[in-house]
């Protein structure tokens, strides 16, 4: 995958604060850990990153990103071209070209295409994480990362079909696998549904996400004390190109790399050679999720 990730010593020469003897003593732990697969350095770094470099997180980030895509496989099995192409027809999910003065990326999602039979819960967040997978692994680590929902268009209909099983993974993956520093969530064009919608996953959140979520109702500039509006597409007046423009290159970039998704589904954990016990057993259903912290070492 050496012309899909980004070299690992790009990811060194970012942050001298990522050790290569850490990573060395991960490399070394993962020789343990015989349900985990293999890892690029640049996989390990990034997760050294995520976790303020500190060694036994990222062991558990680690092995928690490859749980969580086991236990959901219609979240994280790539579609494929013909789903690429339909579902981003539908909504855009981008991260945008432009990064806050923080260093921080955005993640911007809006529907494309409002029609409730259209949107499909876990289609929709498989697309969302396969863009972000592909960005991660093209890109390296970011400062931070900051999501933007743009709520135009979602109705009632839309809420009907969300799926809370699905979500809840998607949570979990987020706040507990995903090897970002996430800064932020700002939720626009914000309905009164959007106060429903949220006290139906509050559930799910923990309070350190749940304390970053911000509404911003329609009309509101509330979204600019936190995102400048250069960093934006031109639709929200922003200096970057239409969304539809942003959306093409997106799509264009993920299917050129079909054989990045094929290697990265590849990648899996094989529960029945796990030592131990998991810890999250109980809430995802299942034997073997993530091992405790005190067993990983």
């Amino acid at each position: 995958m050496a012309l899909t990730c980004i070299d690992h010593e790009k990811l060194y020469a970012k942050d001298a604060n990522v050790k290569r003897e850490d990573v060395r003593i991960i490399q070394e732990w993962l020789k343990k850990q015989p349900h985990l697969p293999m890892l690029e350095e640049m996989q390990i770094i990034m997760a050294l990153h995520s976790c303020y470099y500190r060694i036994e997180a990222a062991k558990i980030t680690i092995d928690n990103y490859f749980t969580i895509r086991d236990v959901c496989p219609e979240l994280f099995e790539s579609l494929d071209r013909d789903g690429i192409k339909r579902v981003s027809s539908a909504l855009f999910a981008n991260v945008l070209t432009k990064k806050t003065p923080e260093g921080y990326g955005i993640l911007m999602l809006r529907l494309f295409d409002d029609k409730p039979e259209v949107f499909n819960c876990a289609t929709f967040l498989n697309y969302i994480v396969m863009v972000a997978t592909l960005h991660l692994h093209q890109n390296g680590f970011l400062n931070g990362a900051m999501a933007i929902f743009d709520m135009k268009g979602f109705g009632l209909g839309h809420a009907a079909r969300l799926n809370l099983n699905v979500i809840k993974h998607a949570l979990s993956f987020v706040q507990d696998a995903l090897p970002v520093r996430i800064k932020g969530v700002h939720v626009i064009n914000a309905l009164p549904l959007a106060d429903k919608v949220l006290a139906m996953l509050k559930p799910f959140i923990k309070s350190d996400l749940y304390n970053m979520i911000q509404f911003h109702p329609p009309g509101s500039e509330t979204l600019y004390k936190h995102v400048p509006k250069e960093c934006l597409p031109e639709e929200y007046g922003g200096q970057l190109s239409s969304m539809q423009t942003l959306n093409e290159k997106s799509v264009n970039n993920m299917l050129d790399h079909l054989d990045f998704y094929k290697w990265h589904d590849g990648q899996k954990i094989d529960e029945s050679k796990r030592i131990g016990k998991s810890k999250f057993a109980s809430d995802f259903g299942v034997d073997g999720t993530f091992k405790r912290l005190d067993e990983i070492d």
